[in-house]
């Protein structure tokens, strides 16, 4: 019987194994079609949810999905006809909050936030960031999040206990959803306020020793919640004062207040960044008073101690002529003129605080 041929040792290379791809359904966390307020009972899958919709001439579908890659993100765009553009920027996240518009579908990036429980001075991560991509139309919503803190399911249920607001359409939703991130913005800026009141009292008790890498950390964090929240300060006007977008009168009027709401946590995260500067250049103050104080005592102490051994130095150059080395009260002598001297200068330094 013929052997096999071997390709060992030919320089051959195996075929890298082609990527099977994950289905769409993975990525989906949850599908509803919504009709004057509710929600359609059943099950559907993406296309079928638009579809019903679009026969029905009336509703909209709202898609939710989270972290899908690019072969997953690149279905959902076809099936509701995205922005290549904006499908891209779905998949890599990390964008900047931001607000496009690509004919009558509206792109609202948010960074979500999230504050993570530590110990006062712990140098471990305070403020966990992720971030939500809506993609608003007429006829459906489609909500891709990154990240495991900003979870939109009680954002949904709330809505579809709330059917007056529905009747409003994808905005009702986009609404909803800034509301919701804003909201997390106001307990994560609570939050870290408790941490910089904490720090604060440590910084000013008398007597305490001041942790400056924990500040250096709070102050780190606090520049980052900034950089995820300040930025969507313009989406947010925008959505609430361009008559233009796609938006109902009505909802329009929402968006301010959220607006007004960022606005409010913003300036307030702001102010942490100015207290913390301030708590720094304080911090490094009373560390060197504490070193001038700690200066203070070794040099007290030093010259205390330089008395006997200056008197010491004196007596052990071991000359025959020297005075009251024969004298039989010589050695008290110079231990009563060594203790005057040292208890002189303790007291003039206890005196004067430098021990």
């Amino acid at each position: 019987m013929p052997s096999m041929p071997s390709f060992r040792g030919s320089g051959r290379t195996a075929r890298p194994r082609p990527r099977i791809p994950v289905p769409t359904a993975r990525a989906i966390v949850d599908c509803g079609v919504y009709v004057q307020g509710k929600r359609l009972p059943g099950l559907f899958t993406h296309k079928d949810a638009l579809a019903e919709v679009r026969n029905r001439g009336e509703g909209f579908v709202w898609v939710g999905l989270h972290d899908p890659d690019e072969i997953q993100m690149a279905d959902i765009a076809e099936t509701f006809e995205l922005h290549v553009l904006a499908a891209e920027d779905a998949v890599k996240a990390h964008q900047r909050p931001k607000l496009e518009r690509y004919d009558d579908t509206l792109v609202l990036v948010m960074r979500t936030v999230a504050y993570v429980p530590h110990e006062l001075h712990s140098v471990s991560e305070i403020v966990e960031t992720g971030e939500i991509m809506v993609f608003a139309a007429p006829d459906f919503v489609v909500t891709v999040r990154h990240g495991e803190h900003s979870g939109l399911a009680s954002v949904r249920k709330q809505l579809e206990a709330e059917s007056a607001m529905l009747m409003y359409g994808t905005g009702a939703v986009l609404h909803a959803i800034a509301d919701y991130v804003v909201d997390s913005y106001i307990d994560v800026a609570a939050s870290v306020e408790l941490d910089i009141d904490a720090m604060e009292e440590e910084v000013f008790t008398p007597r305490s020793q001041v942790a400056i890498e924990s500040i250096y950390q709070l102050k780190r964090e606090v520049v980052e919640l900034r950089r995820a929240v300040n930025p969507l300060a313009i989406p947010l006007q925008s959505l609430g004062n361009k008559p233009d977008l796609p938006l109902p009168k009505e909802i329009r009027r929402y968006m301010r207040d959220v607006a007004d709401h960022h606005t409010g946590v913003a300036e307030r995260i702001t102010d942490f960044d100015s207290a913390l500067s301030a708590l720094i250049s304080a911090a490094l103050a009373k560390i060197g008073v504490q070193q001038n104080t700690d200066m203070r005592k070794i040099s007290a102490w030093v010259a205390i101690a330089a008395v006997p051994t200056m008197i010491a130095g004196i007596y052990g150059m071991n000359f025959d002529h020297m005075p009251e080395l024969r004298w039989t009260f010589g050695y008290p002598l110079v231990w009563i003129v060594i203790l005057t001297i040292c208890g002189t200068l303790f007291t003039l330094f206890r005196r004067n605080k430098w021990l």
